[in-house]
């Protein structure tokens, strides 16, 4: 998944893996009827994937509002995915997160503003040195609000930058939780050479840019 070599004394990742996607799922998948998750004891739930679900969990879970966020895999044809398989790319899954959140203190319309604020928008099939299908960005939508709220908020920043953004738009069906061994990851392994080259940066650089929904430590 995430392979480290030094180059100019310089940790950086290296990761190519199978990008195949078939055009045919793909579009069996953006016609399928969203599902809806209800809110349970005040929590909602939104699914999105930019690249290594290692780097979006800590970047969702340092904002205002969001309880926790879960890594996983959605998107794709197969159950029950593995990482292994998910690595592939054959299962047609990318690497998502579960965010659980507090929709009296942040909206499915401010995630989504995370969600683009935290990526390189214009990178097809993975986010920096990660690539692969497995690595491409999706948002979920739950019902036709949101659906709309991100088709919106996709051709605004298109328009205001000028570029084609990447991310597909998927109806959610369903999210399979990673194995234990991924959750919390930059949490519990700061010294990581991947967390420390690349988990970290990209979340400072999201903290830079939305100071405003950042937690504060007590």
């Amino acid at each position: 998944m995430k392979h480290i070599i030094p180059i100019l004394a310089v940790a950086l990742l290296f990761s190519c893996q199978n990008t195949a996607q078939t055009k045919k799922t793909k579009k069996q998948i953006e016609t399928l009827k969203p599902v809806e998750v209800p809110i349970k004891n005040g929590k909602a739930r939104a699914y999105f994937a930019s690249g290594c679900f290692w780097c979006v969990e800590a970047i969702f879970e340092s904002v205002i509002g969001v309880e926790e966020s879960i890594s996983g895999y959605s998107g794709g044809h197969t159950k029950n995915p593995t990482y292994e398989a998910s690595n592939t790319g054959k299962t047609g899954h990318a690497e998502a997160v579960e965010v659980i959140y507090d929709p009296n203190i942040i909206t499915f319309d401010t995630l989504v503003d995370v969600y683009f604020g935290s990526q390189n928008v214009t990178q097809v099939n993975g986010q920096g040195n990660d690539r692969g299908s497995q690595y491409r960005s999706i948002i979920f939508y739950q019902n036709e609000t949101q659906k709309q709220i991100v088709l919106k908020k996709k051709s605004a920043l298109a328009k205001k930058l000028g570029v084609k953004i990447a991310a597909e738009v998927y109806p959610f069906q369903k999210f399979w939780k990673a194995e234990d061994y991924h959750q919390n990851y930059e949490r519990l392994h700061p010294d990581h050479p991947y967390i420390k080259n690349v988990s970290v940066p990209r979340l400072n650089r999201f903290k830079s840019k939305f100071p405003n929904l950042i937690k504060h430590k007590h």
